[in-house]
């Protein structure tokens, strides 16, 4: 019997049903981070979704995993940008390609979006081209189009990408992320926008300029946030997750987005054991805990949700669905998913088999 198979009790959430939140859109079935899959996921259901920002060469923040553009754009078709590719290092990371700082917002938009795991979402591959890049002015249009039509306020988390990188590069990400808040009235308290990086530093730059919900994000243990080690600061993840690391970012934040190897890790055959100690101790400190990124394929699940096919074929959603099942169970307030209707339904059908639960406030 492992770990997850023996009986234990729920850890209780800090909030009364725990939020959905589609992870670059529903990027299960639509190319990444474009309006259609924030819109698809708006209506999936979905509570928020989340996305991330890189800046162009003109300072726009647009909707991009990260600046590198050929993974996720057809870029490497447009024989007019064959002399901007080049190397570049990232945060440590040399990476070739091509750079969303080496373009202007109207070059940027002279590109069409492309499913990153064409292998494994041909049903996304399918819409290759169809769709642009969206900048953040669109996508929170988008977002008051889509709470005006559902009669519901649908809430955003925004990625800061590389922060510290780009400030050195001349284009700190600070700037034109209130800007673009302060255009749409969302640089308050109520807004339901909630600003993350994996960077402590720019966190709290903005904890002392803006009113938003700001989460602190928590990568596999043995990594180390970015800005601390250009600082000399050796501190991993895994210190960040200690209970004074966590007392730490409650100075500057309202919660923490985890990977699951932090609240379910594995083994190193791929098991999930669990659950860790992460969301207990996080609430102790009144800071939600987010979940991070939960995916239907085989590839991305651990061994026991996987499918009896190949590892690399198309997961079970009911493999997604376990694993969603045992990150609720460790109390999570909120899970980040390629696949957010699948994780409804997950909550709908825990919502008709056991009693509501109601948590101080």
């Amino acid at each position: 019997m492992t770990e997850l198979d023996a009986p234990h009790r729920p850890h209780p959430s800090l909030v009364v049903t725990p939020a959905v939140v589609a992870h670059r859109g529903a990027s299960g079935y639509r190319p990444e981070h474009t309006l259609e899959g924030y819109r698809l996921a708006a209506r999936l259901g979905a509570d928020d979704i989340e996305l991330d920002l890189v800046p162009t060469r003109d300072g726009v923040l647009v909707a991009r995993h990260g600046s590198e553009l050929s993974a996720t754009t057809d870029v490497a078709d447009h024989p007019e940008y064959a002399d901007r590719r080049t190397a570049r290092r990232v945060d440590g990371v040399t990476l070739e390609g091509w750079f969303a700082e080496d373009f202007t917002l109207a070059e940027i938009k002279t590109l069409t979006a492309r499913e990153r795991f064409p292998d494994l979402r041909p049903g996304s591959a399918a819409y290759d081209g169809r769709f642009g890049i969206p900048t953040l002015n669109e996508v929170l249009a988008m977002v008051h189009a889509e709470s005006t039509r559902s009669g519901r306020t649908l809430g955003v988390m925004l990625e800061l990408k590389h922060a510290a990188h780009f400030a050195a590069s001349g284009l700190p990400l600070e700037e034109p992320l209130l800007r673009d808040l302060g255009r749409h009235g969302l640089d308050h308290a109520r807004s339901r926008v909630t600003v993350m990086s994996f960077e402590p530093g720019v966190l709290r730059r903005l904890a002392r300029r803006t009113t938003v919900q700001v989460v602190q994000l928590l990568d596999e243990a043995d990594r180390r946030p970015a800005d601390l080690v250009a600082d000399g600061d050796h501190r991993t993840y895994a210190d960040l997750c200690t209970p004074a690391g966590l007392a730490e970012i409650d100075e500057y934040a309202d919660g923490v987005a985890a990977h699951t190897s932090l609240v379910l890790p594995r083994s190193s055959t791929g098991e999930a054991r669990g659950p860790s100690s992460l969301v207990r101790d996080a609430h102790r400190q009144w800071l939600t805990v987010h979940v991070w990124t939960l995916r239907a394929e085989d590839r991305f699940l651990p061994t026991r949700f996987r499918s009896a096919g190949a590892p690399d074929g198309p997961g079970r959603s009911r493999g997604l669905a376990a694993e969603a099942g045992a990150v609720l169970d460790a109390g999570c307030d909120g899970v980040i998913t390629d696949q957010p209707d699948v994780v409804l339904e997950v909550l709908a059908q825990r919502a008709l088999t056991r009693p509501k639960r109601f948590v101080r406030s």
